[in-house]
């Protein structure tokens, strides 16, 4: 089985690995290729991806190139996980929107909308060269805006199902709170990437029993702190909102805080330079503990799990797994279009991830989802068709902007730091 990191360089790649050598039994990798145009980063990465593949005695060949078409050739599966403009633009997406007193955020508000629209013309752009070389290969897409990204690779008919690490690190909390095996635990996770609830904690199977109002009760202080967010408001609600929200729910007082201290763009920055120190260094054989604080929690064990169910082969005694993923509604959420992707429980298989029924929303939850599902259906078509009035409605159209002045304010910023990734500006 040839797998292929498109992103390889990424400082997140060596958590992948680890997975990989850690879940070989479920992912049977017999050459890995890091695809990436950094060709001293790649290096560095794919020496280290080498040593803690070798430390745990996985036989698999790695293999590093800045040659995309010669990466993925034959590849099973190709994973995205690239940043177009890196955390330099990052951090333009985290700053200048506070200029107009909006959340500086690299996948929610207008920081969102210019990460969309540098990004998907690439992916677009990849997805092509992958169906060229590797037409039978799977994309599992971990760049973000991820339902952004994934509704772009679907509508132009590739095979592409979207990963986001929310809802497994839920797991793995809540988990942990109960003392339970993380596999017995199930969410009840719903809405859009970077933009869901958990509505309820099922253990031993999507049906088993609700013990949410059991987790709340006895942890929610410390669900709310980590959340940063009020523990009156989860008893209110009555679920466990993504920490995402609390640019929603919270949004002037993040402003304020956005305001005072370094982008987190700045700190990843710094940590990534520390980390490729470290990854240069031929004696270390293991992923470091800095790389928790990088981001991406379970990324590694989420996507190895995406990726079997879509490469395992069909058989009699076995008919998909369930697990949390980015893929078209097909009216799962009545509400929505059949073609806006959402991030729900699903039924993954060689044929894709369909997803399981989902009980009807709140209007707070529902109301919230269906606003947000517009501003990405004009955010693609600026991504995809480009001009200032489609970024205008796009920003208008975002509930945490909605305002014209703000709009054309935020519109004009967004075309002068990204000009340079914007072929129509």
């Amino acid at each position: 089985m040839k797998l292929a990191v498109v992103g390889g360089g990424s400082t997140y790649t060596p958590e992948l690995v680890d997975g990989f050598a850690r879940l070989r039994e479920s992912l049977p990798v017999e050459e890995l290729v890091l695809v990436d145009p950094a060709a001293e980063r790649v290096e560095l990465v794919g020496g280290l991806a080498r040593r803690i593949l070798g430390r745990q005695g996985h036989p698999a060949k790695v293999v590093t190139t800045a040659d995309l078409e010669a990466g993925v050739a034959g590849a099973d599966a190709v994973l995205l996980q690239l940043r177009v403009g890196g955390q330099a633009a990052r951090n333009e997406d985290e700053t200048w929107p506070l200029e107009c007193g909006c959340v500086g955020q690299e996948t929610t508000g207008a920081g969102g909308l210019a990460k969309a629209l540098r990004t998907v013309p690439v992916v677009l752009d990849i997805a092509e060269r992958v169906r060229r070389v590797a037409p039978q290969a799977w994309i599992v897409d971990f760049t973000n805006p991820v339902g952004i990204v994934t509704r772009a690779l679907l509508q132009a008919g590739h095979k592409a199902v979207g990963l986001c690490n929310v809802a497994i690190g839920f797991q793995r909390k809540f988990a942990r709170l109960l003392d339970v095996a993380p596999e017995q635990v199930h969410l009840d996770h719903v809405g859009l990437n970077h933009l869901t609830w958990e509505r309820g904690v099922r253990l031993g199977g999507p049906g088993g029993a609700d013990v949410l109002p059991k987790l709340l009760a006895g942890h929610g202080a410390e669900i709310a702190a980590e959340l940063r967010l009020p523990r009156e408001i989860l008893d209110r609600l009555g679920v466990v909102p993504s920490y995402y929200l609390r640019y929603y729910y919270a949004h002037d007082e993040v402003v304020r805080e956005l305001r005072t201290k370094p982008s987190r763009a700045a700190e990843v920055a710094a940590m990534e330079q520390r980390l490729l120190d470290m990854y240069a260094d031929p004696a270390l054989d293991e992923k470091p503990e800095l790389l928790s604080e990088r981001g991406g929690a379970y990324y590694s064990e989420a996507a190895v799990a995406l990726a079997a169910s879509l490469l395992r082969p069909a058989s009699a005694s076995w008919s998909g797994d369930v697990q949390v993923v980015n893929t078209y509604n097909n009216g799962t959420l009545p509400f929505l279009a059949d073609d806006a992707v959402i991030e729900v429980p699903a039924v993954v298989d060689g044929g894709g991830a369909a997803p399981l029924p989902v009980a009807p929303l709140d209007p707070l939850f529902a109301g919230l989802i269906a606003s947000v599902t517009a501003y990405e259906d004009l955010a693609l078509d600026a991504a995809l068709r480009g001009g200032r009035d489609r970024v205008f409605r796009a920003l208008l159209a975002h509930p945490l902007i909605g305002q014209y002045e703000y709009a054309d304010a935020l519109t004009d910023r967004l075309v002068a730091h990204n000009r340079e990734h914007l072929a129509w500006a």
